[in-house]
């Protein structure tokens, strides 16, 4: 389903979100069902309603500015005009904040006070305060405090998010309070340190709704490729009291090489084949396919190893027998069939700043990995202005790194091996 989310460009101007609220009440007065879900999504007013309740309101611009501002990060429309209009000026309150300078963030805050509380880069990063707290500059939190900044609670938040602990810590001591689904932040981003001091506080391991699996759910489903921090916090999880199965995939997910030695005495384990709710089972939590690259759907464990960054489990894969040419199952409408060498070409650790030096895909092809095997897939593209399905028809792993299209996501040194094949 759509999940639109957007970044000011460098030279943000107003006519951009202008034009994109206009297209959106379009859309809206057409009932087009991607323009309902961003609406449902976006829209307070409209969360908890059906299809026929979004689709039977009548639509004023100002509802799709509010959906607009909110992509962007921003609370209001009058927010994001504010933030636009100062954007030079919060550039430079940016670039202070990050190079520690607290003495120019004081500067630019008495000089311009409405910078105080609209957001420096983006909702998520927050005001000056939260920006500073996202980067653990807690001299420059505690000045901005002092000149009046009120979002102490999501300054907390993101300092959990990002491990900033000496941040949260002064944060929960003026008045910060670990609410439910705080937890979430630290579970998007792998974050060891943030779980650990929320567990600390007896913070609720819950989402903001009280599910309890929520957060493990999001640990085994993120985006975020961080191996050795997902493994301590599913330590974390398991000394607080969650029951996780003695599982191959549990294993993995944890890093146990030790118990994944015990599994793969079975040979037939290191050429099996796993379906979605093996991965990510819908008993812990899991109600959709995890964030991944190159999609999962009837991966081996070798596929996974690459695009969760294991190498670990990868090496031990590849000597018990692993076949670097071993294809994803192929579904009833034709997409699958991708080799490892797939997931090494796309993947989100990739992404996520990993595999820069294209390690993995190096071994697939020292140890006979094809590169002419094809495939076709199917992934959808999320996070977009526009999101929709990217499909490849029977591509070879070069060919669905040169189609890809958002070349982010496409590691150029697997690129290079391959090409040179």
């Amino acid at each position: 389903m759509p999940t639109v989310s957007r970044r000011l460009p460098s030279q943000p101007h107003l006519d951009v979100p202008k034009r994109e609220a206009r297209d959106l009440l379009r859309a809206l007065l057409n009932s087009q069902p991607g323009a309902l879900e961003r609406l449902r999504r976006r829209h307070p007013r409209f969360a908890a309603a059906d299809s026929a309740a979004i689709a039977a309101a009548k639509w004023k611009l100002s509802d799709a500015q509010l959906v607009i501002a909110r992509e962007y990060g921003f609370a209001r429309w009058s927010e994001l005009k504010l933030r636009i209009k100062t954007h030079p000026e919060a550039h430079i309150l940016e670039t202070a904040i990050r190079a520690d300078n607290r003495d120019e963030v004081v500067r630019l805050l008495r000089q311009n006070p409405a910078l105080l509380h609209i957001p420096v880069r983006s909702g998520n990063w927050g005001p000056p305060m939260s920006h500073a707290a996202n980067l653990g500059r807690l001299e420059i939190v505690q000045a901005v405090a002092q000149l009046g900044a009120r979002d102490f609670q999501h300054a907390f938040d993101r300092a959990i998010l990002q491990g900033k602990i000496d941040c949260a810590r002064w944060l929960h001591s003026n008045g910060a309070r670990p609410e439910p689904g705080i937890i979430m932040g630290a579970c998007e981003t792998l974050n060891p340190a943030g779980v650990r001091f929320l567990a600390e506080l007896d913070a609720p391991f819950t989402n903001r709704d009280g599910d309890r699996l929520a957060p493990l759910a999001l640990v085994l489903g993120t985006y975020s490729r961080n191996p050795a921090g997902k493994h301590e916090v599913l330590d974390i999880f398991a000394a607080h009291g969650y029951s996780l199965p003695d599982t191959p995939m549990m294993a993995f997910h944890r890093g146990d090489t030790a118990r994944l030695k015990d599994f793969l005495r079975d040979p037939a384990l290191v050429q099996r084949r796993f379906a979605v709710d093996e991965i990510f089972p819908p008993e812990l939590g899991c109600r959709e396919s995890g964030m991944c690259g190159t999609p999962l759907e009837g991966a081996a464990l070798l596929h996974l190893a690459i695009e969760y960054d294991e190498r670990e489990i990868f090496d031990l894969l590849v000597a018990h027998g692993a076949d670097v040419n071993a294809r994803a199952t192929v579904d009833s409408n034709g997409f699958g069939g991708q080799t490892p060498l797939f997931n090494a070409i796309i993947s989100c650790a990739y992404l996520c700043g990993r595999q820069r030096d294209a390690a993995m895909a190096r071994a697939l092809l020292d140890r006979g990995a094809s590169t002419e095997i094809r495939a076709s897939l199917r992934k959808f593209l999320d996070w977009i202005a526009q999101p929709r399905w990217h499909e490849a028809r029977d591509v070879k792993a070069a060919e669905w790194g040169r189609g890809f299209p958002h070349s982010d996501w496409v590691n150029p040194e697997a690129m290079r091996l391959i090409s040179g094949q």
